[in-house]
């Protein structure tokens, strides 16, 4: 597994984390920062992803 799927999925855990508590505190910027680490998050578990296709199919 490529390490860029397990940091984007710790970006996209921390993110929600940070997203609820902006919620939940009334804070709009940290709610937006939270999305935005999300976001962030999916791209870097997609490129992971693409890398371990990628490799996979060389195997192949």
């Amino acid at each position: 597994m490529d390490k860029n799927r397990i940091e984007g999925a710790v970006k996209q855990v921390k993110g929600s984390v940070k997203e609820v508590a902006g919620k939940v505190t009334g804070s709009t910027s940290t709610e937006l920062e939270g999305k935005a680490e999300k976001a962030a998050g999916k791209v870097q578990s997609a490129v992971g992803k693409a890398r371990d296709d990628v490799r996979d199919a060389s195997k192949h």
